[in-house]
């Protein structure tokens, strides 16, 4: 059990080459870029409706009945006798004129768009800190499924130390079992030790698409770590708000635009179009048969209360809306102001393991020399030992969870461009 866990076929040297891994593997990433671009596909077609509509159409006709007479068509234009078979082009423009509802709608459609942006930065910035969490974890389960099998050899030299001491006569049987069943609680010490790292790297390959445990290399570091986050990580300048703040005020002026085009159903609308009409004469290539202008005014009048049904729905929504952005406001500034804190404590928690190994280490080293001139007691030395090995493994989990709270610190209040 002295042998380390085997390394994974996949491990990670670096955090660019993990970054660049998630961006390929990560379904959450995928999601949130589809619908950014489902978002400026509804804004073009919100724009497209206030845009002329212009269409073309042609045909040609032939009557098997009468083959002297060109169908659906006159028999001449201005003196030209028509075509038989005779060819058709209509052309038709359409213009919006007066559309308050759906200059409002196209108003709504650019909010959800810039929501949709601000969404996929959002997404961006936990993905990056979901994996800045899962290295560190890794790294933690490697360095404490090191020290547990440090604390198992240990053991072992405590336990040849008490068997020499009973064969020379200077210690009791007693002594020898209670060094064995600190060399059992060692062991299950390194067993739970590599099953935590099991499972940290399982998690890490599930972060970057991988089914099958993924691992870190030595030359991976915390600190350049640390580095290269806040360099790619910028912090919010003051006044500034996170991307999920900004998609959430972006969603709630979507939902309000919603709702003004909703009112805006009510109101006349005003068209104007243009329709021209040629055919295939002879002589001549083609005559205009027809060119036309208009305009249409559309009154609503009566709908069975859908109109005013709609603008109930999207009211609720806008309220809706505006509670999620209040209640993300409240939980970011607590997340914020936590995160400092815990950064704070994480250091003041490693000030103190440190103190407090290095006082295990001088009381261990004490019993282990007063158990071999007969002064301490087996009880003695196994519970230094075990002093010994809870203050390592503490040191170990508070050195990382300073790593971490330091990162969680910086992206907690921080804004990760691509």
């Amino acid at each position: 059990m002295l042998a380390p866990v085997p390394p994974p076929s996949q491990s990670f040297a670096s955090w660019r080459q993990a970054r660049e891994r998630l961006a390929a593997a990560s379904t959450d990433l995928r999601q949130a870029e589809a619908n950014v671009a489902r978002a400026a596909a509804l804004a073009r077609q919100a724009l497209a409706a206030l845009l002329p509509d212009a269409r073309l159409t042609i045909g040609a006709a032939y009557d098997l009945d009468n083959p002297e007479s060109p169908p659906g068509a006159p028999a001449s234009v201005d003196g030209r006798r028509v075509t038989t078979p005779v060819a058709t082009a209509s052309l038709s423009v359409s213009q919006r004129v007066v559309d308050l509802a759906a200059h409002r709608g196209r108003a709504a459609a650019r909010s959800a768009a810039r929501a949709s942006g601000w969404s996929l930065l959002e997404q961006r910035r936990r993905l990056q800190q979901g994996l800045a969490r899962t290295l560190v974890a890794v790294v933690a389960a490697e360095r404490i499924a090191e020290l547990v099998r440090v604390g198992l050899r240990q053991a072992l030299e405590r336990a040849a130390l008490s068997q020499r001491t009973f064969e020379l006569g200077r210690a009791t049987e007693l002594d020898v079992l209670r060094a064995r069943q600190d060399v059992a609680l060692a062991r299950s010490a390194v067993i739970a030790g590599d099953e935590q790292l099991r499972v940290a790297r399982e998690s890490l390959g599930l972060a970057v698409g991988v089914e099958e445990q993924v691992g870190v290399t030595p030359e991976l570091r915390l600190d350049e770590l640390l580095v290269e986050l806040q360099a790619q990580c910028r912090p919010l300048a003051p006044g500034e708000r996170r991307a999920d703040a900004e998609a959430a005020a972006a969603a709630v002026d979507a939902a309000r635009q919603r709702t003004a085009q909703a009112r805006a159903s009510k109101l006349p609308t005003l068209f104007a179009s243009s329709s021209l009409f040629a055919l295939t004469t002879d002589p001549g290539a083609a005559r205009v048969a027809s060119w036309s202008i208009g305009a249409v005014l559309s009154v609503p009048l009566w709908e069975g209360g859908l109109r005013a049904a709609q603008v109930r729905e999207r009211e609720a929504l806008e309220r809706d809306a505006e509670a999620v952005a209040e209640e993300l406001r409240r939980a970011t500034g607590v997340e914020v102001a936590r995160a400092r804190r815990a950064q704070v404590v994480a250091e003041s928690l490693v000030t103190v393991a440190t103190e407090a190994l290095e006082l295990a280490t001088r009381l261990d080293a004490m019993t282990r020399r007063s158990f071999e001139i007969g002064r301490a007691t087996s009880l003695e030395l196994v519970q230094s030992a075990v002093a010994l090995r809870q203050a390592e493994l503490t040191l170990a989990l508070r050195q990382f969870e300073w790593t971490q709270a330091r990162l969680d610190a910086h992206l907690t209040a921080a804004r990760c461009d691509p």
